[in-house]
């Protein structure tokens, strides 16, 4: 088997939410985007294979601005979140025009990840660590194995300055296995921690210190098996709502709450940034330039 660990990162949305590949803001001093990031962290932690889960209509475009970089450095392989993929029996529904969520975009590579893996979202940074802990876990990791992984993120470490966000807040145990994610919306820092609105419309408070999951997770080839049943579930119940999302960490959660998997949370501080307001782009520049300032980067990262 080989041992080692496979990078899956979610891309199919790029397309959409750019309105094209061309206009995705550069955040490094060489134009070099959020991805570009991920996928040299990702080969220096050692992993040796890079997966996409992309859509067939930008895969020209894709494959020639973000996947060439790595000719030569790492493997490369594409998955394709189409909205009929992975359907089975099922038969798309005819107003569907919204991706089937982040679950189904794992689902999807099933036929091209024969070894642990782990996933993370294509436009956000995690962290020169996170890769470093996650790639030593999966090295360790059997395909069927009993326990996946989470990388947990402290909250104040992913928040943004200039607007609202959601998160998973985790609970877990004295060992660190994950008991619990709870959806807090509409969090909002403040001096000292941050708020939330909760169910009723209240505003309750965070110390900032909690453990969020930021969606970068650790599995064995075994999830795909689980990720089936549980779509099939899904859309049993859900097929005709055509906004519905089917979710990595409510697929997670259920496995946990039925004592199939548990899930370690491996921690960290570093700092994870995302681009969910234009603002967010200013902040994601100056963070990335300090950590060229500091020798974590070159300034060209792809020479």
């Amino acid at each position: 088997m080989n041992t080692d660990p496979t990078l899956l990162i979610i891309a199919a949305g790029m397309g959409s939410r750019y309105g094209g590949l061309k206009q995705i803001d550069p955040v490094g001093p060489n134009g070099e985007i959020i991805i570009d990031y991920s996928m040299y962290d990702a080969v220096r932690a050692g992993f040796k294979k890079i997966v996409f889960v992309i859509r067939h209509y930008f895969e020209n475009a894709f494959r020639e601005k973000i996947g060439s970089k790595l000719d030569g450095i790492a493997q490369t392989a594409y998955a394709y979140q189409e909205l009929d993929s992975c359907l089975g029996n099922f038969e798309l529904p005819k107003g569907r025009v919204k991706p089937w969520g982040t679950g189904h975009a794992i689902l999807v590579a099933k036929d091209v990840i024969h070894e642990p893996f782990a996933v993370i979202n294509a436009d956000d940074y995690y962290g020169v660590q996170a890769y470093q802990i996650m790639a030593g876990h999966l090295r360790r990791m059997t395909a069927d194995a009993h326990e996946y992984a989470m990388m947990g993120y402290v909250l104040r470490n992913t928040l943004s300055e200039y607007g609202t966000v959601a998160r998973g807040v985790c609970y877990h145990d004295e060992r660190m296995y994950l008991t619990d994610i709870k959806e807090r919306t509409n969090i909002r820092k403040e001096a000292g921690g941050a708020v939330f609105m909760d169910e009723q419309g209240l505003e309750q408070r965070l110390t900032g210190d909690e453990i969020v999951s930021m969606n970068l997770w650790g599995f064995g080839v075994d999830i795909f098996a689980y990720l089936q049943e549980q779509f099939n579930g899904y859309l049993r119940q859900h097929i005709d709502e055509n906004k519905s999302e089917f979710y990595i960490p409510t697929v997670v959660d259920t496995l946990v709450k039925h004592k199939h998997k548990k899930v370690k949370i491996l921690k960290t501080h570093d700092s994870w940034f995302g681009v969910t307001y234009r603002k967010d782009n200013e902040i994601a520049r100056t963070c990335l330039q300090k950590l060229i300032d500091q020798g974590t980067y070159p300034s060209k990262l792809w020479k």
